[in-house]
């Protein structure tokens, strides 16, 4: 709140008040059809909805890390919130809610707002339009206003129901909703302000109450008529026992609602050149979840398209998402029970329409036709939330994520034997310089380029495993282009040195970057190679290792592998003829 008052009110002007006020308005208006019917498809009453987009709309904006959120119930939680009623009922429902708010207090708290850009674009693109299909499909029943139908946690069962009740099809629905539709279609092409949802819940009521009356399911006679008064405070009855059967739904519940919502105030921050506070913003999420259930609400996380219709119209501050939600509390003070005269067959064409603007279909055939693991990540993140469940989809789309980053990053891993090329002036090091003919047997220098973490720290060993075979005196490891270590990585080095060292060999490293000399010192590799034996030039490594080597085996030698060789060769050579010399001298 205190923000609220503090954040740059003092250049807060009447012209910028007007700004938000309209724009409260615009969204406000935009907001009631959406809200009642995203409860409506949630399995709760459409006042529900409204109690939601009201509270949490207005806690949001206050406390939320974008000045231009706009808050309430959204899309995305539909399906969820659909099989918590289903499987527990509304009361469970709102103590999940509790419960997930929180869970995102506590995300906010421990700086984990940050963690959404590890999220990858296929995996969120591949649930949304798996969100998209699930409420469209939903609203199937209630176009057709077909009869008789069970509401299923199931995609296929649901399916099954609209094959078996299809028979019940009305006319009066099927006009009802087509009027609907048209009006929410043509009216943003005439009038481009004026929200399509609402001229069409009103045409298609006004069509429905004077042709079709009494031969139409409508929210009042569905759920019963919508007080206009506000609700009452109960705090949800906790239990351990209700605690642990919940605690799964409400960490999806937390989990979806923190993406949702970030995802909405990196568009915003798109839209306006701002900045949002990612950990400021799932707080406000948590505490307008743990709130807004104990007036009857149901979960609310930040709304794209309702952020982004309150930027358009102009938002310069908070104030246009607290007057949202003002301007929705007095709408069902004032407007409610003519609410209950709407037909549940003008809510689909709402919703369908959300679906449909939801489902982000040109990034989802972009993807798809990139024909890559991003497209197989996809589809199956997809075709899980469709015929699985959201959680499954997410869980089981980020871990292919992270198998396929894995494989591609330990493509990178490039680990070369290496020698000087003294065809170049600066004598660089260089794979192509290395034959059967030219290759020292007693130092092996090795290039190793690319993160060695637990996708690559295997390919890492093997490589230099074929060189320790030939038991060389000493191993030099060039890993200047080493950026981190896992782990796994750490292990495998560690077996490396091991086994060279219990050889007789000795390792030494060049060019380690300070981030890796670190986990060098940490895993205690430093220790266990020796300080001394870690250099800053390869150059220095290799004058080194040469004065480690046996000089004996260099006698014979052809490889000729270091500018020294033909110094140690011709040694080699006079040390023979010095033997020789003194065997033959007489005694």
């Amino acid at each position: 709140m205190k923000d609220l008052l503090t954040d740059k009110w003092k250049n807060y002007s009447l012209h910028h008040f007007q700004k938000d006020l309209v724009s409260g308005v615009i969204v406000g208006i935009i907001a009631i059809p959406l809200a009642m019917a995203f409860a409506i498809a949630s399995g709760v009453k459409p006042e529900y909805g409204l109690y939601t987009a009201c509270i949490a709309g207005i806690l949001i904006s206050v406390f939320g890390g974008s000045k231009y959120q706009i808050g309430g119930p959204t899309g995305a939680f539909v399906p969820i919130l659909l099989g918590v009623v289903i499987a527990y009922g509304y009361e469970d429902l709102l103590l999940a809610g509790l419960m997930a708010g929180v869970m995102l207090v506590l995300m906010g708290v421990f700086k984990l707002g940050s963690l959404i850009k590890y999220i990858p674009r296929p995996v969120t693109v591949g649930f949304t339009s798996g969100i998209a299909v699930i409420i469209f499909t939903g609203q199937i029943g209630n176009f057709f206003g077909l009869t008789g139908l069970e509401k299923h946690e199931k995609f296929i069962d649901n399916m099954k129901e609209i094959f078996l009740h299809i028979h019940t099809t009305s006319l009066f629905s099927i006009i009802t909703a087509v009027v609907c539709l048209v009006v929410i279609i043509v009216t943003p092409k005439i009038f481009p302000k004026v929200p399509g949802s609402l001229i069409g819940l009103i045409v298609s009521t006004i069509v429905a109450m004077f042709f079709f009356q009494g031969n139409i399911a409508t929210i009042g006679t569905t759920f019963g008529d919508i007080s206009s008064q506000l609700p009452d405070f109960q705090f949800p009855e906790i239990t351990w026992e209700r605690i642990q059967r919940l605690i799964v739904p409400a960490f999806v519940i937390a989990a979806l609602g923190g993406i949702e919502s970030l995802l909405s105030a990196v568009v915003a921050d798109g839209m306006t050149n701002s900045k949002h506070n990612s950990n400021r913003e799932l707080v406000g999420q948590g505490i307008a979840n743990i709130v807004t259930p104990m007036f009857g609400g149901i979960p609310a996380t930040g709304a794209i398209a309702r952020t982004a219709t309150n930027i358009k119209s102009g938002a310069t501050s908070r104030m246009s998402g607290v007057i949202h939600g003002l301007f929705i509390l007095l709408t069902v003070l004032i407007f409610a029970p003519y609410a209950s005269y709407i037909p549940l067959a003008s809510m689909a064409p709402v919703l369908m329409i959300v679906a449909w603007n939801m489902s982000e279909r040109r990034q989802f055939a972009y993807l798809l036709k990139l024909k890559t693991g991003d497209s197989l990540i996809l589809i199956v993140t997809f075709l899980l939330t469709v015929f699985t469940t959201i959680t499954t989809a997410v869980i089981v789309g980020l871990i292919l994520a992270l198998v396929l980053f894995a494989k591609r990053m330990s493509n990178l891993l490039v680990v070369s034997k290496v020698l000087p090329d003294h065809n170049q002036e600066e004598q660089a090091v260089q794979p192509y310089v290395v034959n059967d003919a030219h290759d020292c047997p007693q130092i092996s220098i090795y290039t190793v380029e690319g993160p060695l973490f637990f996708g690559a720290a295997q390919l890492f060993e093997q490589r230099v495993m074929e060189s320790i075979h030939y038991k060389p005196k000493v191993l030099i490891l060039r890993m200047g282009k080493v950026p981190f270590m896992d782990a796994t990585g750490t292990a495998n080095f560690t077996n490396i040195i091991h086994h060279f060292q219990s050889n007789g060999g000795l390792l030494l490293v060049s060019g380690v970057v300070p981030e890796l000399k670190e986990t060098f010192k940490k895993s205690g590799i430093a220790d266990l190679i020796g300080e001394e034996y870690f250099f800053e030039h390869t150059g220095e490594a290799i004058n080194y290792a040469l004065t480690e080597i046996n000089y004996n085996k260099c006698l014979g030698c052809k490889h000729f592998a270091f500018h020294e060789c033909n110094q140690l060769s011709r040694y080699g050579e006079l040390k023979k003829e010095t033997k020789v010399k003194e065997e033959l001298r007489p005694v």
